[in-house]
Protein backbone atom coordinates (compact mmCIF):
# COMPACT_ATOMS: atom_id res chain seq x y z
CA UNK A 1 0.00 0.00 0.00
CA UNK A 2 1.32 3.55 -0.96
CA UNK A 3 0.16 6.03 1.60
CA UNK A 4 0.35 9.52 0.98
CA UNK A 5 2.06 11.52 4.15
CA UNK A 6 0.53 15.16 4.16
CA UNK A 7 3.17 17.65 5.79
CA UNK A 8 2.08 20.33 8.08
CA UNK A 9 4.13 23.88 7.81
CA UNK A 10 3.97 25.79 10.91
CA UNK A 11 4.53 29.31 10.61
CA UNK A 12 8.25 29.31 10.92
CA UNK A 13 8.49 27.16 8.03
CA UNK A 14 6.09 28.68 5.72
CA UNK A 15 8.29 31.72 6.45
CA UNK A 16 10.95 30.64 3.96
CA UNK A 17 13.40 33.28 1.92
CA UNK A 18 15.45 32.45 -1.25
CA UNK A 19 18.49 34.64 -1.48
CA UNK A 20 21.44 33.94 -4.37
CA UNK A 21 24.48 31.62 -3.11
CA UNK A 22 26.82 34.41 -3.43
CA UNK A 23 23.92 36.86 -1.41
CA UNK A 24 23.41 34.28 1.08
CA UNK A 25 27.87 33.79 1.07
CA UNK A 26 28.55 37.59 1.64
CA UNK A 27 25.79 37.65 4.78
CA UNK A 28 27.72 34.97 6.62
CA UNK A 29 31.09 36.60 5.92
CA UNK A 30 29.48 39.49 7.60
CA UNK A 31 28.03 37.52 10.52
CA UNK A 32 31.36 35.87 11.10
CA UNK A 33 33.52 39.15 10.47
CA UNK A 34 30.84 40.59 13.61
CA UNK A 35 31.70 37.59 15.71
CA UNK A 36 35.12 37.76 15.70
CA UNK A 37 35.56 41.61 15.93
CA UNK A 38 33.34 40.89 18.91
CA UNK A 39 35.54 38.25 20.26
CA UNK A 40 38.76 40.41 19.88
CA UNK A 41 36.72 43.23 22.00
CA UNK A 42 36.24 40.79 24.79
CA UNK A 43 39.97 39.66 24.74
CA UNK A 44 41.09 42.81 24.94
CA UNK A 45 38.60 44.19 27.73
CA UNK A 46 39.97 40.85 29.26
CA UNK A 47 43.34 42.14 28.84
CA UNK A 48 43.03 45.67 30.06
CA UNK A 49 41.04 44.22 33.19
CA UNK A 50 43.53 41.97 34.10
CA UNK A 51 40.79 38.96 33.86
CA UNK A 52 43.34 37.46 31.31
CA UNK A 53 47.08 37.52 30.51
CA UNK A 54 49.46 37.40 27.79
CA UNK A 55 51.92 34.25 27.96
CA UNK A 56 55.29 35.13 26.50
CA UNK A 57 55.86 32.60 23.76
CA UNK A 58 58.26 30.32 25.36
CA UNK A 59 55.76 29.38 28.22
CA UNK A 60 53.04 29.20 25.38
CA UNK A 61 55.64 26.93 23.26
CA UNK A 62 56.05 24.53 26.69
CA UNK A 63 52.44 24.19 27.16
CA UNK A 64 51.81 23.51 23.73
CA UNK A 65 54.67 20.36 23.93
CA UNK A 66 52.60 19.35 26.58
CA UNK A 67 54.32 20.30 29.79
CA UNK A 68 52.84 19.66 32.91
CA UNK A 69 51.06 22.89 33.17
CA UNK A 70 51.68 23.46 37.07
CA UNK A 71 55.35 23.58 36.04
CA UNK A 72 54.97 25.81 33.55
CA UNK A 73 53.00 28.38 35.36
CA UNK A 74 55.12 27.92 38.40
CA UNK A 75 58.22 28.86 36.04
CA UNK A 76 56.38 31.92 34.65
CA UNK A 77 55.52 33.42 37.67
CA UNK A 78 59.01 32.92 39.40
CA UNK A 79 58.27 30.56 41.89
CA UNK A 80 60.29 27.64 43.34
CA UNK A 81 58.27 24.05 44.77
CA UNK A 82 58.84 25.13 47.96
CA UNK A 83 57.80 28.82 47.67
CA UNK A 84 54.47 27.04 45.46
CA UNK A 85 54.00 24.54 48.08
CA UNK A 86 53.93 27.22 51.07
CA UNK A 87 50.97 29.44 48.74
CA UNK A 88 49.01 26.00 47.83
CA UNK A 89 49.40 24.36 51.40
CA UNK A 90 50.59 20.98 49.87
CA UNK A 91 54.41 19.87 50.30
CA UNK A 92 56.76 19.88 48.38
CA UNK A 93 57.55 16.14 47.65
CA UNK A 94 53.96 16.22 46.23
CA UNK A 95 53.95 19.41 44.29
CA UNK A 96 56.87 17.26 42.96
CA UNK A 97 55.25 14.50 41.66
CA UNK A 98 52.48 15.77 40.13
CA UNK A 99 54.70 18.10 38.05
CA UNK A 100 56.26 15.16 37.23
CA UNK A 101 52.76 13.28 36.20
CA UNK A 102 54.03 10.78 39.17
CA UNK A 103 50.92 11.81 40.49
CA UNK A 104 47.44 13.46 39.79
CA UNK A 105 46.57 16.30 42.20
CA UNK A 106 43.01 16.00 43.93
CA UNK A 107 40.73 18.09 43.06
CA UNK A 108 41.36 20.38 46.34
CA UNK A 109 45.00 20.79 45.72
CA UNK A 110 44.48 21.51 41.97
CA UNK A 111 42.13 24.33 43.05
CA UNK A 112 45.04 25.76 45.83
CA UNK A 113 47.46 25.25 42.84
CA UNK A 114 45.30 27.50 40.24
CA UNK A 115 44.75 30.06 43.13
CA UNK A 116 48.24 30.17 44.43
CA UNK A 117 49.71 30.39 41.31
CA UNK A 118 46.84 33.14 39.57
CA UNK A 119 45.23 30.96 37.01
CA UNK A 120 41.89 29.22 36.33
CA UNK A 121 41.43 25.46 37.13
CA UNK A 122 40.83 24.98 33.37
CA UNK A 123 44.69 26.31 32.60
CA UNK A 124 45.87 23.76 34.42
CA UNK A 125 43.84 20.82 33.07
Amino acid sequence: MNKQKTIHFDQAVSDVVVIPRQEYDALTCAAEARADAAAYDRAKRDLASGEDELIPEEFADRLLAGENPVRVYRNLRGLTIQSLAKYADVSPAYLSQIETGKRDGTMTTMKSLAAALNVTLDDLA
